[in-house]
Formats: structure tokens, C-alpha cells, sequence
């Protein structure tokens, strides 16, 4: 990738989205961070406020957005349950309605764009690991439809616009990535095990915690992201990026406490409605087409981000009070 363009990140702000801007700035790009701080926060990137590359604007993106710039990255949607649940209508109209207006702004100024789709487009898989070319096993009536679906629906636009304009696109589907910037309270499971263990509360496992999942350290991801970004035009994906490592969710757990050193007792509760029982992403894909494989091993990982946590909750319940307030 070349240094010099102009690139927009929608959904900037977020936890995924604030380290790529970070990344994008640091290669010598000019970054337009566009969010509606639904589920992320400006605290993520006030760091980068002051450099000059960099702008902030506010934004929802399911109304169109007129700018020049040479590529987009599109990550803007609520991808944790507590958020994307909590407004199921405006989570599709953010994944549709977000893709057909920065497809068409990708349209207009002849921009390259990058879809940040999910491995829940896989739904329950009863194909394990996911390779790409899985179609999927997703209920389209339940509770967790409204990403599960508009993701998928997104991917379609994408390809369509593909086939019908011609246009530069790139997918992804994204497995569980964690990381420092997390939301301390959006109910994923990285984040809730840590914040618990760190507050002595007990840890809730769902169902027996056999289920499983894969951990991706965000650098990881990001480097991913910009490495498919810079393929050339013919390679579209959808590719799987995400740590082929396998944990069940009970490891997860037992594996924070020994980080943490808490004295936090597991608790078990009810599995929530079309919980997927194992995800791990196929990644041969990744690394052929982007040369491309996780470095940053679970454990490594989780210090870095328990320590995230652990300042965060020293500094105070005023972030929890302000993020809680949005919804």
C-alpha cells in the first residue's frame, strides 16, 4: 500500500475501528473517522485528534455521505449482542442500508472498499472448521437475526455491485477478535469474563462452557484487513480472518483467572437462543492469497488486554456511566 490516500473508516471509533486508523495513520495516510458513537466511544481515538491526517466526523451512515476520498473500509454496526439487539431494526438498516450508501459513494469517486462481514454469516455451523465457500446454517427469525442476516445481505450488495459496476470490493469475515478499547460492558465474552475477574464478581458461563471460539488479537485483524485492502481488484473475497485456536469457553475462563489472579467462582446460566457451539475459521485462504497467519497467542493477548481493563475501571465508573446512558 502506498502512502499518500485518503481513506474513510466508517464505524472509526469503534474498538476495531479505532486501531485501524491508528494503523492508516501511521502508514502516512490521510483517515476521515466517521461514526454515530451508538456503540463506540471518541475516548478511542482522542489520541489521534491533534494530528493533522486525521479528521473526526459524526456520522450514521444509513444517510448518505458525500466526500472524496481513495478507499473505505466499512466496519461501521454494533457487533456485540447487548448493542445490536438492543435496536434490531436500525442494526439491518445500519448493515443494508450503511452498505448501499457507501457502495454508492464508493461508485462515485471510483474508490476501492473493504466490507467488514462476520463469521456469523456461518450462523450454528454444522461444518467445522468454516472454510468460505460454507453457505451457512442461520436461523433468519431469531434474536440475533438482525446482524446475523443484514451482514449476510451486505455481502450480497457488495457482490452485486461487483458484477453490475464493476466496483473495487473486498470482504472479510471477521471471527472473534478481543483486545485493548473493548467495550467493558457489550457482553462479549472476552470482555465480560475480564471485567468480572477484575471486580472479584462471579464469571457467568453460558451452558456448560463446552462451546467454542476462536480468539484473534486485534493487531492481528488490522494487519489482515489492510493486507486484503492492498490485493489487487481480482481478489474480492470473502476471505476468513480470525486465530484458527480453538478454546472452549470454560478454558477462556479458567485461563482469566489465572491471569487475573481472582478469587471469582464460574457460574453456570441458561444458553442464550441460537448460540453458536463451536466456531474456528478456516484460514488457507488468508494465507495464500495475503500471506497472512495470527502471531499473538491467547495468553500474550489477554495481558494486554486485562491491563487495558484494569486502568480503565481504575480511572472510575464515568465511562460505564457515559456508555450505558447511549443506550
Amino acid at each position: 500500500m502506498t502512502s499518500g490516500k485518503r481513506v474513510l473508516v466508517t464505524g472509526g471509533a469503534g474498538f476495531l475501528g479505532s486501531h485501524l486508523c491508528e494503523r492508516l495513520l501511521a502508514q502516512g495516510h490521510d483517515v476521515l473517522c466517521v461514526d454515530n458513537f451508538f456503540s463506540s466511544t471518541r475516548r478511542n481515538v482522542e489520541h489521534l485528534i491533534d494530528d493533522r491526517r486525521f479528521e473526526l466526523m459524526r456520522h450514521d451512515v444509513t444517510f448518505p455521505l458525500y466526500v472524496e476520498v481513495d478507499e473505505i473500509y466499512n466496519l461501521a454496526c454494533p457487533a456485540s449482542p447487548v448493542h445490536y439487539q438492543f435496536d434490531p431494526v436500525q442494526t439491518t438498516k445500519t448493515s443494508v442500508i450503511g452498505a448501499i450508501n457507501m457502495l454508492g459513494l464508493a461508485k462515485r469517486v471510483k474508490a476501492k472498499i473493504l466490507q467488514s462481514s462476520t463469521s456469523e454469516v456461518y450462523g450454528d455451523p454444522n461444518c467445522h472448521p468454516q472454510p468460505e465457500s460454507y453457505w451457512g446454517n442461520v436461523n433468519p427469525i431469531g434474536f440475533r437475526s438482525c446482524y446475523d442476516e443484514g451482514k449476510r445481505c451486505a455481502e450480497t450488495l457488495f457482490f452485486d455491485y461487483r458484477r453490475q459496476h464493476n466496483l473495487a470490493i473486498k470482504v472479510v469475515r471477521i471471527f472473534n477478535t478481543y483486545g485493548p478499547r473493548m467495550h467493558p460492558h457489550d457482553g462479549r465474552v472476552v470482555s465480560n469474563f475480564i471485567v468480572q475477574a477484575l471486580k472479584g464478581e462471579d464469571i457467568t458461563i453460558y451452558g456448560d462452557g463446552s462451546q467454542t471460539r476462536s480468539f484473534c488479537y486485534a493487531d492481528d485483524l488490522v494487519e489482515a484487513m489492510m493486507r486484503m485492502m492492498a490485493t489487487p481488484d481480482d481478489v474480492t473475497g470473502p476471505v476468513n480472518i480470525g486465530n484458527p485456536g480453538e478454546f472452549t469457553i470454560r478454558q477462556l475462563a479458567e485461563l482469566v483467572i489465572e491471569l487475573t489472579g481472582t478469587t471469582s467462582r464460574l457460574i453456570c446460566q441458561k444458553l442464550p437462543s441460537d448460540d453458536p457451539k463451536q466456531r474456528r475459521p478456516d484460514i488457507s485462504l488468508a494465507r495464500e492469497l495475503l500471506d497472512w497467519q495470527p502471531k499473538v497467542q491467547l495468553r500474550e493477548g489477554l495481558v494486554q488486554t486485562i491491563a487495558y481493563f484494569d486502568k480503565l475501571l481504575a480511572e472510575g465508573e464515568t465511562f460505564q456511566a457515559k456508555r450505558v446512558g447511549v443506550l
